[in-house]
């Protein structure tokens, strides 16, 4: 059967169309996504909703004219986001993305949103979940006008291209907006009223894979979350193998049949009633960009040409010693999940390690190093062990470094993914779990 995958991700949109019988990649598309707007908001991390429908439906009408054979539209995108819907099932707001700061903003006698719902419910928040988001909007009084209901970008492509009038939602992108308790997979409706939200904005979830209607004659599924999408088009359904996925931030992600939750560790709803454990790093493929800006802005300052410095940062890992001379750095730049006010450092500097390719390696290290803790906290609470990792994204396919240092920290086999558009061929495989 031949289906499409669409993941509308945080810069790229990508399409696939898959062959679900052995797996196999038929054709596969990425633009840029493009659709930033500017505010005056610096906080603010928001994207125009029409520009992105516009674009996802450019992709999809190709793959379509190009393979009329196609039988059903997987979907998928970037996670924890909102935005609003209005009682024709229209949107009424940007996309509130992932990376919008809203919920860090210390409004409320001097705390945030994020902040509050800690404290008050004892529950994990972090600002970018759409329900820490709506909580500061109605607090602000910032809903717009006419808005019935709240979903994902993928959920809400779903809705556009079917015509319906309230979002169906995978559990999930349901939990990933916040306030949901995924041991008993349902939303703490309790907390939310109490916490001033409106209960009739909630999408509908389900726990499995469900048709949402059609669109030019082919089914179309809800969505999945891009994390549990990627999983399910780098590992499948694979036990006791790990994907390690290297982006602009990343994750590390292993399959389970119980609920495990730690500081910093979630546990994803997925398929078939079981979870993807899931630890963010904030800054992975991000930190080895900072310090690549770091080497342009010295070559600058000594007069040469302003070029990517990729190149010599691969050279120099591979002169440095395996343990970076003994340096050690700390990549958290942009803090983590859990504290976000926490910050990189460097650590056993000496006259005679301070030089460029330990400098380039350290920083290599110290993003193996968080995936690595995050390892150790599942396997502390599991006992899931790691036979194999998968690497993903284009942070671990363009830095063969980075991908040994994995392989030395985890003493495991490491082998790039099957798929460059993983979330996307996830999406397109849903189509194997419709119930």
């Amino acid at each position: 059967m031949k289906t499409i995958g669409i993941d509308i991700g945080t810069t790229t949109i990508s399409a696939v169309v898959m062959e679900t019988e052995g797996r196999k990649l038929l054709a596969s598309r990425t633009i840029p996504n493009g659709s930033f707007i500017q505010t005056d908001r610096e906080w603010e991390r928001i994207q125009d909703v029409s520009l992105l429908m516009n674009k996802a439906k450019e992709l999809l009408d190709s793959f379509l004219e190009e393979f009329p054979d196609t039988k059903a539209i997987g979907l998928t995108g970037q996670m924890h986001g909102m935005l609003y819907t209005d009682a024709a099932g229209r949107c009424v707001s940007p996309l509130y993305t992932w990376e919008d700061g809203s919920g860090d903003q210390p409004e409320f006698d001097g705390e945030s949103a994020a902040e509050l719902v800690t404290r008050k419910y004892g529950i994990f928040a972090a600002t970018g979940f759409g329900l820490v988001t709506y909580l500061y909007h109605v607090k602000k009084g910032l809903v717009p006008e006419g808005s019935v209901s709240l979903c994902t970008i993928s959920d809400y492509l779903g809705m556009w291209l079917t015509g319906r009038k309230r979002p169906l939602v995978h559990a999930g992108n349901g939990a990933s907006l916040g306030f949901y308790d995924t041991k008993n997979w349902r939303f703490r409706e309790e907390m939310i009223v109490d916490a001033g939200m409106d209960l009739s904005m909630l999408p509908e979830v389900t726990a499995d894979v469900k048709e949402l209607g059609t669109y030019k004659g082919r089914k179309v599924l809800t969505g999945l979350g891009d994390n549990q999408a990627s999983f399910l088009g780098a590992v499948g359904m694979q036990e006791q193998v790990w994907q390690v996925n290297v982006g602009t931030g990343g994750q590390l992600s292993v399959l389970s049949d119980r609920h495990f939750e730690a500081p910093g560790i979630e546990a994803r709803p997925f398929l078939e009633n079981r979870y993807i454990l899931t630890g963010a790093v904030l800054c992975a493929g991000r930190a080895y960009a900072i310090l690549e800006g770091f080497f342009r802005s010295c070559a600058a300052a000594m007069g040469l040409e302003d070029k990517e410095q990729y190149g010599l940062m691969e050279r120099l890992a591979g002169e440095a010693r395996e343990d970076a001379g003994g340096l050690q750095i700390v990549t958290k730049f942009k803090g983590t999940r859990v504290n976000p006010e926490v910050r990189g450092r460097i650590e056993g500097l000496s006259e005679e390690n301070f030089r460029p390719e330990n400098l380039v390696l350290g920083v290599i290290e110290g993003i193996s190093r968080e995936f690595y803790d995050i390892y150790g906290e599942i396997y502390k609470g599991t006992g899931i062990r790691a036979e194999k990792l998968i690497a993903s994204g284009n942070g671990a396919r363009r830095n063969p470094a980075l991908r040994e240092a994995l392989k030395r920290m985890f003493g495991a086999e490491l082998e790039l993914t099957e798929f460059r558009e993983e979330a996307a061929c996830g999406a397109a495989l849903s189509v194997l779990y419709v119930r």
